[in-house]
């Protein structure tokens, strides 16, 4: 289930690409969700743990992906129940948060207005305000509600 909670919250990790860099695990870079959105948000090519192939930069290191990126493979393999800021990731990153938090129990930390409009139907428990929502129009109400506050 995806929970969003908007603002300021101890203890999240404000800055994930950083907090990546020196947590990430090999094996998170080969697991298939992780090829698949690296070739989705990158454009580029898994070739091993440590080399990508990116068609604008050439072969690159695995800290060299974008922060965007890790930040997703953190919301989906870091099981230590840190709550990642989602701000660092761009819309494109959207469906795949909600594709992850259809796989586990993932908390996003957000400072601005996510657009999920890619992500097609999906539930999120609004922690702010404790409102379920059902898609993206609900969201982006509720979002913006919270944001006046």
């Amino acid at each position: 289930m995806l929970k969003i909670i908007f603002g300021d919250i101890d203890h999240s990790i404000y800055h994930p690409p950083t907090y990546f860099d020196n947590q990430y695990e090999d094996e998170w870079i080969t697991d298939p969700l992780s090829i698949e959105m690296i070739r989705d948000i990158d454009k580029s090519e898994v070739i091993s743990a440590h080399l990508i192939d990116s068609p604008i930069l050439g072969p690159i290191s695995t800290k060299e992906i974008s922060g965007g990126v890790k930040t997703l493979m953190l919301m989906a393999f870091d099981e230590s129940g840190k709550i990642f800021n989602a701000s660092s990731c761009g819309d494109n990153c959207a469906k795949w948060i909600v594709e992850i938090g259809r796989r586990k129990d993932l908390t996003i930390n957000l400072h601005h207005v996510l657009d999920f409009s890619s992500a097609g139907e999906f539930d999120a428990w609004m922690l702010n305000t404790g409102k379920m929502i059902h898609g993206y129009r609900e969201y982006l109400e509720e979002a913006l509600r919270i944001k006046e506050r």
